[in-house]
């Protein structure tokens, strides 16, 4: 066996657990009941995934909400809230996560110029926070089975749209892997491969 030194985890080209945030912008029922791109439970087991993923790895979370606050809709659904814990959320009236105040602060705060990110829908609330955070300098990874769209050819116009503009496109098995990189850490393998082949239950949105 004759694995490299590791390179350094904070500019690392690759995804690595140091230089990586996750963001997860409205996760609630009324865009979920919308998305037509994936089944709805794939769709939150999904995202649930990316999540733990995360959590295995020691990556910051942001999450967001919109029009919690003015009543008009519902926060993250009961599911996703408990496996995300006590993680604080962030509620905004602007679409585009990346024109509320509060939300670009966090995501400075966390240092990371790799943000993972997962949003509903892909044509608006995805999209429009990963073109600003590309005109900034960041580094952009959206995770295309954790996300959807109003309709298939939303979902996927808006990622084209993303990508062409300098988006790197993942998926949960990419991300857990560019995380892993070497199964000589051995610390978070047991974790990795729960999450990865975890079998599913019956999900809802209310509870």
């Amino acid at each position: 066996m004759t694995s490299l030194a590791r390179r350094d985890p904070v500019t690392d080209a690759l995804l690595t657990p140091e230089n990586s945030a996750l963001l997860v912008i409205d996760y609630q029922a009324t865009q979920i009941q919308s998305i037509q791109s994936i089944a709805h439970p794939t769709l939150l087991r999904n995202v649930a995934m990316t999540i733990q993923l995360a959590q295995i790895y020691h990556v910051p979370i942001v999450l967001s909400t919109v029009n919690v606050a003015t009543g008009r809709n519902k926060d993250t659904v009961p599911y996703l809230k408990r496996v995300l814990g006590d993680i604080p959320s962030i509620d905004r009236t602007n679409i585009n996560a990346w024109e509320d105040g509060d939300f670009v602060k966090a995501v400075k705060a966390t240092g990371r110029k790799h943000l993972v990110m997962a949003a509903l829908w892909t044509e608006a609330c995805l999209t429009f926070p990963a073109l600003d955070a590309l005109r900034e300098g960041y580094s952009v990874h959206p995770v295309v089975d954790a996300v959807g769209g109003t309709s298939k050819v939303a979902h996927e116009t808006a990622l084209r749209r993303m990508e062409q503009a300098g988006a790197e496109l993942t998926t949960n098995a990419q991300l857990a892997c560019e995380w892993q990189r070497d199964w000589n850490r051995t610390d978070t393998v047991p974790d990795f491969v729960k999450t990865m082949f975890a079998a599913g239950d019956f999900i809802s949105l209310e509870a």
